[in-house]
């Protein structure tokens, strides 16, 4: 398994302070939340998960070798998702 990160995903990570030490534990160690089974060309799912005391978002896919695909990555925030952070608003 490989990680591979989009240019997308390189710059919002910068932006927000978001290190790919960060996004691989969540990806390895959180909880998906979201799964978007129709994305093409790949399946991707959204990750929750709590590093260095920070909950942050994860949205990958997996490629048919198993390679990880990261697409982008952001700390939520309670205008958008509920208090356990799994669930959006309406």
């Amino acid at each position: 398994m490989e990680y591979i990160y989009r240019l997308h995903a390189i710059e919002r990570m910068f932006q927000r302070d978001i290190s790919e030490k960060q996004v691989e534990e969540v990806i390895e160690n959180g909880e998906v939340i979201e799964s978007y089974i129709d994305d093409k060309p790949y399946p991707s799912f959204l990750t929750l998960g709590n590093v260095d005391g920070i909950a942050l978002h994860v949205v990958y896919a997996k490629d048919e070798e198993d390679n990880v695909i990261v697409i982008t990555a952001y700390k939520p925030n309670l205008t958008k998702w509920q208090e356990d952070l799994k669930t959006r608003k309406v």
